[in-house]
């Protein structure tokens, strides 16, 4: 009985999320189609994108706990670098930080449908196996921060393989962009998304507290690209600094039927001691 209530539980609660996540998409997609056409108008859609992910957030019903190590720079567009980790990062960041922001999203994202072509008009988008494509993203997020518009970056380039446990590497791109243009680099921590709903294939939705840990900015004026290197591995130790041990991996899909039983081992399989010990 257990099990069924945990099941159904599971099953609720999922189709409860997606329904609000998606309408207030459909209510808003017409607005959103003409704001989408003139760039001048970019920034009220992207105050109902806003209002859209805080929104879905509510009606799930999390709590989101929003750290704010100190004040953001006053009148100066940054560079965020987050950890990634789940399909919900970039409401949750839109969610977390204040102001008119720009974000790298990966270049499917786009060809999402409805959605995508938004997406792709109003947010920077990049295929990130072609050099091509990364550089004009790259001039892209540049003018963006030159006009005065803040930009969230992921530097692993792709959701985590083992999400609030270990990150990628860090590519060097925001950094050098950072270093070129003189903003802060500010990393952001998101150590539950993955607990919420993990990059499994499909949709797995499972109720959690949510935390987004905005840390100390990174100054980077006077810095050259010698200095990518260092700014680079500190960004990553402080984002890691945030992940929980106790929230490692990812939530285990809903079954009704028992758990698996693993397969008994013949004793006469069992290796012995002299295999067991190492070789001295």
């Amino acid at each position: 009985m257990r099990r069924l209530l945990h099941y159904l539980w599971h099953r609720i609660y999922t189709t409860w999320s997606t329904f609000w996540f998606v309408l207030p998409f459909v209510v808003t997609y017409p607005i959103q189609v003409l704001l989408g056409r003139k760039p001048s108008l970019h920034r009220h859609l992207h105050a109902i994108n806003r209002g859209w992910s805080s929104f879905a957030i509510r009606m799930w019903g999390m709590p989101v706990d929003i750290v704010r190590k100190q004040p953001l720079p006053a009148e100066q567009p940054c560079i965020y670098v987050s950890n990634h980790s789940s399909y919900i990062d970039i409401p949750v960041l839109f969610k977390a930080i204040p102001g008119f922001l720009n974000i790298i999203g990966k270049s499917a994202l786009a060809k999402v449908p409805l959605w995508g072509p938004i997406f792709g008009s109003v947010y920077i988008t990049v295929n990130r196996n072609s050099a091509v494509s990364r550089g004009r993203a790259m001039v892209q997020a540049k003018q963006s921060l030159e006009a005065g518009r803040s930009v969230v970056i992921f530097p692993e380039g792709t959701i985590s393989k083992k999400p609030g446990e270990e990150m990628g590497p860090f590519k060097d791109g925001a950094f050098q962009l950072a270093i070129a243009t003189g903003v802060p680099i500010v990393p952001v921590s998101m150590p539950l998304n993955h607990r919420f709903m993990p990059d499994v294939g499909g949709i797995r939705v499972r109720y959690t507290p949510l935390q987004v840990v905005i840390h100390e900015p990174i100054f980077t004026q006077g810095l050259t690209n010698a200095d990518v290197p260092r700014i680079r591995d500190q960004a990553f130790r402080t984002i890691a600094s945030a992940f929980r041990p106790e929230a490692a991996g990812i939530p285990e899909p809903s079954r009704l039927g028992k758990r698996p039983v693993a397969p008994a081992v013949d004793p006469d399989l069992q290796p012995s001691p002299e295999q067991v010990l190492p070789n001295s």
